[in-house]
């Protein structure tokens, strides 16, 4: 058999990664290697496979139809190299490899990082690189198998899964609620300090809406981080619109106007169809969606 006719798996391989996270520089990262080295070996398979497997658009890289047929028999590649390895120690686990996550650090830390945990202790083989920013869904991909956004998402050609709801809900200080009249409209909140995300680096508008609805003026207090804005409550600072499971049951946190201010918004997730396929993408979305069920209660408290 004259194996020089067959494309090289280490290249499928690299086309699939590229598929799944559509730019060379984030495959490069990934596998430890140097953007050039990709860009040699997909030339090298475009040249074995007598046409073009990928295409540049402004989302990054996107597969041809060649390449898409290419990318069909890496994932038969890669499902039987993982039984492979493995299999050799305890029995077949096909929930192994690399999974990136991009996600608002406020569901990063209380969600997807308890649920990862979990999901990496039954499968000791999967690794996962948690990358924490709060923002729409990416027009360009940035590198990541999958985007867990806030907000309404414009999905192109990306595959989307509705992990939850989750209220917003306006909340001041134990110690700034003794010290000060609370509002009981909401043009009063227009009397106290507010505390909010920096206007200019906020992309997701139904966040910005927490406070355009407001009659508050410039906030006194803005974080890019959630986790700073609730310390800044937490401190006495002022009044924000939070997440409700952010501070849920905590005794340090009153809730402000609770039958008049609420906000229902909700967390996507978001990835390539190349990876959706990918069974480690798959457990790593599962085990979100089964958090998310798990914390009802502090998503959308009564």
């Amino acid at each position: 058999m004259d194996f020089k006719r067959f494309p090289s798996p280490d290249d499928l391989l690299i086309l699939l990664t590229v598929a799944r996270l559509g730019r060379f520089t984030a495959v490069a990262d990934a596998l430890d290697t140097t953007h050039t080295t990709v860009s040699r070996r997909i030339l090298a398979l475009d040249k074995q496979m007598g046409g073009r497997t990928l295409e540049r658009t402004p989302q990054g890289w996107e597969l041809t139809d060649l390449g898409r047929a290419a990318v069909a028999a890496a994932e038969g590649i890669e499902k039987s190299l993982s039984s492979l390895t493995t299999g050799l120690r305890d029995g077949v686990d096909i929930i192994s490899g690399v999974v990136r996550v991009s996600t608002s650090d406020g569901f990063g830390a209380r969600i997807a990082t308890p649920a990862l945990v979990r999901l990496q202790k039954k499968h000791p083989r999967l690794r996962v690189e948690l990358l924490s920013s709060t923002r729409r869904l990416s027009q360009n991909r940035s590198g990541v198998d999958i985007e867990v956004v806030p907000g309404s998402v414009e999905a192109g050609r990306t595959e989307t899964v509705l992990l939850t709801d989750y209220a917003l809900r306006l909340y001041a200080g134990s110690g700034y609620a003794a010290e000060h009249e609370m509002p009981r409209t909401v043009a009063d909140l227009a009397e106290h300090p507010f505390i909010s995300y920096v206007d200019s680096t906020l992309q997701v508008s139904e966040l910005a809406l927490q406070r355009g609805a407001l009659p508050a003026g410039s906030a006194h207090f803005q974080s890019t981080s959630v986790f700073s804005q609730v310390e800044a409550v937490r401190s006495n600072g002022g009044i924000a619109m939070i997440a409700a499971f952010m501070v849920h049951g905590q005794e340090d946190f009153v809730r402000v106007l609770p039958d008049q201010v609420e906000q229902i918004v909700q967390y996507w997730a978001a990835a390539r169809p190349e990876s959706m396929r990918s069974p480690a993408v798959q457990a790593v979305l599962a085990a979100f969606i089964q958090e998310t069920r798990r914390m009802k209660g502090q998503l959308l408290p009564e």
